[in-house]
């Protein structure tokens, strides 16, 4: 049977650089560099002002988008850390290898792993979907080719992630990106084009952006699941079990955290929930562990250390457990839907809560019924003005956005896919700001 191997799958080679060494010598490995670029980059900088699940801050501090990728990217890299360790002794053929360097690739993937959300979080990016699929958008189906249809209306924010740190804006890499192979695939969780996503809107990547994905997934020896109509689904990167699972401990068990600071639910459920993760004695044990300590917020920091370990720890058996099935391709489901119980259980009830009380509680649909309007309005005024730029009130519009955006192409594609970049890069605040400006609900200061 077909199968990856971990010495083609580990490789530096840097995308737009493949013919050039380093310019300069240095101590850092290639993935750490990886993550040094996009730690320094105004598009990572920009998510503290990107909604990760409830309203960005008042006098109660919650997670955002760049919060929730730095602890992503430290559980990430204690995953890889970890997996590391295990497959360099299952393996010592390998030592040669970069094997030992996968936590610092899964770091720089989980760091980069919400990049292209667009604002206001899964409320942008339906209004995208929506727009096109059913709103005033509908009427360019005619005009557009089937890819770029397809992609539009199932706008996803992994796709645009991979769209953000690989495609040439008007010449130049936003960012100055220029990611290694590996750590491009370890992010794209979904290893296919719209085309093939069938019932579930998620893919990987964007039409423009196929070909550099299948010149990654060659390069690495991604295994090819499926081919239809000239469209290949891969297998995915063994990596992006591993960035799945950080991303997957860490919103569902944070998500509660900051649930019971804004009183969503009570700390004391938060402290239910997450002792629910060990059998009773353990329980006890953790309890007695912190009696000391009055502060409930202090004991929530604890147990929430614990239950993130202890995930950690169960995924790492899980990966290893299963690397062979892994490499041909054949493992189904994520790390998270194969933990052993109590941990399952006890994961699937907070989701199911979270999906009761925490997703739809008030002080999260606001948001989302307000980020909707916003997006979708501010899509519908830049889409009519890359359609007729000869018009008064569209040059002005046209005129806010940077010259790095493509919204002057000559083709359709292109200009409306610029219109996405350019709303997909604000920040909640941005977008916020605009739509008030140009619904006349306020004026720069003079």
């Amino acid at each position: 049977m077909n199968q990856m191997n971990w010495s083609q799958l580990l490789s530096s080679k840097r995308l737009g650089r493949e013919d050039k060494g380093r310019a300069v010598i240095e101590k850092r490995t290639d993935f750490q560099r990886d993550y040094d670029r996009l730690i320094f980059s105004s598009a990572f900088r920009r998510m503290q002002n990107k909604t990760q699940v409830f309203p960005l801050p008042g006098s109660v501090f919650v997670h955002n988008r760049l919060t929730h990728s730095l602890e992503v990217a430290c559980v990430g890299r204690s995953l890889g850390t970890d997996v590391a360790v295990e497959l360099s002794r299952r393996h010592p053929e390998l030592s040669d290898t970069a094997i030992l360097e996968i936590g610092a690739i899964v770091s720089a993937a989980c760091l980069s792993h919400d990049m292209g959300n667009p604002p206001f979080g899964h409320s942008g990016e339906r209004a995208i979907q929506s727009f096109f699929s059913e709103g005033e958008g509908h009427a360019l189906k005619a005009q557009l080719p089937p890819t770029t249809w397809s992609d539009i209306t199932q706008f996803d924010g992994n796709a645009n992630t991979f769209r953000l740190l690989t495609h040439q804006f008007q010449g130049h890499r936003v960012g100055g990106f220029t990611m290694t192979y590996s750590t491009l695939a370890s992010f794209t969780k979904y290893p296919y084009s719209s085309m093939l996503a069938g019932q579930k809107p998620k893919f990987g990547f964007f039409e423009p952006e196929r070909e550099l994905f299948e010149r990654i997934a060659d390069e690495l020896g991604l295994l090819t699941l499926e081919e239809r109509d000239g469209f290949k689904k891969f297998a995915r990167h063994p990596l992006v079990y591993l960035v799945e699972a950080a991303d997957d401990i860490c919103y569902e068990i944070m998500d509660i955290e900051d649930a019971s600071k804004l009183h969503v639910i009570s700390v004391e459920r938060a402290h239910e929930l997450m002792l629910s993760f060990y059998e009773p004695e353990m329980q006890k044990r953790l309890r007695q562990a912190y009696s000391m300590v009055t502060d409930p917020n202090d004991r929530t920091v604890f147990y929430r250390s614990c239950v993130i370990n202890a995930l950690e720890q169960a995924c790492v058996r899980i990966f290893v457990d299963h690397e062979e099935e892994i490499l041909q391709g054949r493992f189904t489901g994520s790390l998270i839907e194969h933990l052993p119980e109590p941990l399952r259980s006890a994961y699937q009830h907070c989701a199911s809560l979270s999906k009761k009380r925490i997703y739809n509680a008030k002080v999260v649909t606001d948001v989302d019924l307000a980020g909707y309007r916003i997006i979708y309005t501010l899509l519908g005024l830049m889409t009519e003005a890359v359609l007729e730029p000869s018009k008064a009130y569209s040059r002005l519009l046209l005129s806010q956005a940077s010259s790095q955006y493509e919204l002057s192409a000559p083709d359709l594609s292109t200009r409306i896919m610029a219109v996405l970049d350019y709303l997909s890069g604000m920040t909640d605040v941005f977008a916020l700001d605009l739509y008030r400006k140009i619904s006349g609900q306020s004026l720069p200061n003079v």
